[in-house]
Parts: C-alpha cells; sequence; structure tokens
C-alpha cells in the first residue's frame, strides 16, 4: 500500500461526478502493493471503493476499463467503474488516474475445499471470455518482466545472484513450457486478497491490473501459489478442490496437466522476481527487500501431487 496525503476536494469532486453524497469519511483498504485503495464512506452512508492507480497511466488505465467492462459483460463476477456525469471512467489528479468501484462487503476467500472448488468454477468461467481485441499479450506478473530487471541490473551495476538465475532460467523457459498450451484471457494475480466471497463461495474477483491474453493454466498455478498454501506448506486437499472446480467447467488436456510442475515454478520464480524489483530495484532499504526469498524457498517443498489425476 502507498502511503500518501489525499486531496479531499478532489475525492469529493469524484463523488458529485459520480452522483454520490458528500465524503464523510475515507479510510486504507488492506491488501495491494503496487495502487492505493481506500474505502470511502458517503454522508448517506453509501461505500464506494477509491482506486488510485500509482503504477499505469490514464491511458492504460482507460484500456483497463474497457476490458474489466468486457468481462463483465460475460459473465465474469467483478465490479466494474462507475461511469461519470462526464461520461467518463476516470479523474486524472497529479497525472494518477482515480477511479470509483462499488464497494462489495465481503472477506477475501476462505482457506477451505468448498470456496476453492467455487474458485476454479469462476477462473474457468473467465477463461471461457472470448477476446475480441481487448487483450495484449504481455504479462506484467510473468516472465515477460525479466529482461527489464536484467537491463535495469546492467545500467544500474545491480546484478546479484538472484538475477543471474533468473537470466538462465529465462534461455532454458521455451524448451521447459510447450509453446502450443492454450491460451486465453486470463487474471495473472489471482492471490487471496484478489478475491472476495463467503466461505464455500466466491462472490467476486478484484483488481484485473494484469489481465492479458497468455496460457490459461498460468492462472492455475498462481492461484495455488497465492490460495492453496496454510503456514508455507502446500495444501493438496485445496489444490484439488480448487482443479475439480476447474476442470467441471473445462477440462484440462494431458499437455496442460503436465506442463503444471514448470509453469508453477515459472509462476514462484515470477512472483520473487516481482517481489526483487518492488522491493529491492525500486525501493532502498525496503522493510520487504527479502519477501522474494520467500518464494524460493516455497520451491524446495514438494507438489508433484499438481499431476495427479483424482
Amino acid at each position: 500500500m502507498i502511503n500518501e496525503i489525499i486531496n479531499l476536494e478532489k475525492v469529493g469532486e469524484l463523488l458529485e461526478l459520480a452522483d454520490y453524497s458528500a465524503l464523510s469519511k475515507i479510510e486504507v483498504l488492506s491488501g495491494g502493493w503496487a495502487n492505493s485503495n481506500y474505502l470511502v464512506t458517503c454522508d448517506d452512508e453509501r461505500k464506494v471503493v477509491l482506486k488510485i492507480w500509482r503504477e499505469r497511466s490514464p491511458d492504460a488505465v482507460q484500456k483497463m476499463n474497457s476490458s474489466i467492462e468486457w468481462i463483465a459483460k460475460h459473465g465474469v463476477s467483478t465490479p466494474t467503474p462507475l461511469k461519470l456525469k462526464n461520461n467518463e471512467y476516470m479523474i486524472v489528479v497529479d497525472g494518477f488516474a482515480w477511479i470509483l468501484i462499488p464497494f462489495i462487503n465481503a472477506p477475501w476467500i476462505s482457506q477451505d475445499t468448498a470456496s476453492l472448488k467455487s474458485l476454479g468454477i469462476a477462473i474457468a468461467g473467465l477463461h471461457a471470455v472470448p477476446n475480441a481485441g481487448h487483450f495484449g499479450t504481455y504479462y506484467t506478473m510473468g516472465v515477460d518482466i525479466w529482461p527489464e530487471l536484467f537491463e535495469r541490473a546492467e545500467s544500474e551495476n545491480k546484478w546479484s545472484p538472484f538475477l543471474r538465475m533468473l537470466e538462465e532460467e529465462l534461455i532454458k523457459k521455451d524448451k521447459n513450457i510447450p509453446i502450443n498450451l492454450p491460451k486465453g484471457v486470463i487474471h495473472g494475480d489471482l492471490f487471496q486478497d484478489n478475491i472476495l466471497g463467503h466461505p464455500g463461495e466466491v462472490l467476486a474477483i478484484i483488481d484485473f491490473e494484469d489481465i492479458c491474453y497468455n496460457i490459461l493454466a498460468i492462472d492455475l498455478v498462481v492461484a495455488f501459489i497465492g490460495c492453496c498454501w496454510i503456514d508455507e506448506k502446500p495444501v493438496k486437499e485445496l489444490w484439488i478442490s480448487l482443479l475439480s472446480g476447474y476442470e467441471s467447467v473445462r477440462p484440462l488436456s494431458s499437455e496442460e496437466r503436465a506442463a503444471l510442475p514448470e509453469l508453477y515454478r515459472y509462476a514462484s520464480l515470477s512472483v520473487a522476481a516481482w517481489r526483487y524489483r518492488k522491493f529491492i530495484l525500486d525501493e532502498e532499504d525496503s522493510e520487504h527487500a527479502d519477501r522474494y526469498l520467500l518464494m524460493m524457498k516455497r520451491l524446495e517443498e514438494p507438489v508433484g501431487f499438481l499431476t495427479e489425476y483424482q
């Protein structure tokens, strides 16, 4: 979460444009490392979420809003940005896009088998959304960002054993992951704090910042990383429930299933790379500087059950 002083006058202006009453209270919402999210309570007790996009340009946010509208029209349960009186979906303050999103009064997804099965069904629904030119192929949480890290390491003289390891892994990627795996619309960041629901039921998937057209099974292994570990140990039963829910709608091919361990490995390395960039390259002396090592530690845990048939 980004700490910042909020321009309350601009908050009021945005609320007025969305036809909401005056601001009564504003508080930080937990979850997320890149952008700022606030719960706004109005004089009439209505609530709405203010999102300030710190790491996306207004043009990129505009395109993302269009993508979110598209997937919502095709049955994906996600809150769409509110349309303003001026027919826009955002205002720009100090170069950053501000949007309002309906508030869903629900906690993050529970880590129980029924909830993970519901999540699997929801992911399969997302994967059924057609791509009509709304989605690019660049995956901002995947290996696509690795070359940027190498360029920075070279130009800023910040090479490290971790980045050298990633460099070697990138060379082997095409050999390790088949190029013909089914592709479609993916969320790309299915961690627990991006999924809202009650025990046994997913209500909404949020934060489609990394939405793109890519290998479908990536969403499954990222959801495994983000939702199926407890006390830093993988929970086989949660994975089985996630996969069974997914396959009740869209069964995996034998090629996809065989590729799951490598997809999981590269996804784990990509999460580590994202954290390395955020908390080491971008921030000096961050208290989270060692968070990338958590993902490296996880790779030592056996996950052979990923390819098991149930």
